[in-house]
């Protein structure tokens, strides 16, 4: 067996047999579903009024109950929600390992430290593909159920394109976590940084250089922004790309000069 290959089979069974990522399947199931309870109550007002799931003075702004607004919900909250989970996930992979004082007998394997950090990408990276087409799945199956109008092939075709861009795009951005939970030796340091760049996101995007900024770019190639904001150029996807190679790069060179004091 080689090196990488017992390194990836050891971050998934860490992985496997731990509730924190079966924990963010949850958590990120919870989007579709208040998205279709959203569908339901714009649907028929009356009628969630006399289930109680809307109060007589409660209004809804989302729009009509249809499947551009649907899919536009669910961009929003793969854009959001996966910005801050794959964080989380990721501040667990790396951060997990000076949590539990496993650090130094991993820095003293014969494994190559940057075989490690590569291995724990592929293990957030795998996780959070599968977590992010499963929100997808269920939110289409949602729309579904509920008979939303307005459904066409080229539009979902679309945006199941953006959607799925922006969430493969927020993983990738992930390398810049993974260099905080090393620098910071676990959980906060990483945390803190998926906040800020959610915060500096939100802001630049109503600035109107939210197009320009790495970690505002998935958001808006999977429809967050709406119809009125600057559409995401080629230049703005290269500087995301720019991005993710510094944060992996940053990374590996900072797992190789570790020292064992973790």
């Amino acid at each position: 067996m080689s090196a990488f290959r017992a390194a990836l089979t050891t971050e998934f069974l860490k992985a496997r047999h731990s509730l924190v990522p079966w924990g963010i399947v949850v958590g990120f199931s919870v989007a579709p579903l208040v998205g279709g309870l959203f569908m339901l109550i714009l649907k028929d007002p009356e009628a969630a009024k006399s289930l109680g799931l809307l109060g007589t003075k409660a209004q809804l702004t989302a729009g009509t109950a249809d499947w551009p607004t649907f899919i536009n919900l669910l961009g929003q909250a793969v854009a959001v929600g996966g910005a801050i989970l794959f964080a989380f996930l990721t501040a667990w992979v790396f951060g997990r390992e000076f949590a539990d004082r496993t650090v130094r007998s991993l820095l003293a394997s014969p494994t190559s430290r940057r075989t490690i950090v590569l291995a724990k990408y592929v293990v957030i990276a795998t996780w959070a593909l599968a977590v992010a087409a499963w929100v997808m799945a269920l939110g289409l199956a949602i729309g579904a159920l509920l008979g939303l109008p307005g459904w066409s092939t080229d539009t979902a075709v679309i945006a199941i394109e953006g959607i799925g861009l922006g969430a493969m795009l927020t993983i990738a951005l992930q390398t810049a976590t993974a260099f905080f939970a090393g620098i910071g030796r676990g959980y906060l340091a990483p945390l803190a940084w998926a906040i800020l760049t959610i915060v500096a996101s939100q802001i630049l995007a109503v600035l109107g250089w939210g197009a320009w900024f790495p970690w505002s770019v998935p958001a808006l190639l999977a429809g967050a922004g709406g119809p009125d904001v600057e559409p995401v150029s080629l230049g703005g996807v290269v500087l995301v790309i720019l991005a993710v190679l510094a944060g992996m790069a940053a990374t590996i060179a900072w797992w190789e000069r570790a020292d064992q004091t973790g």
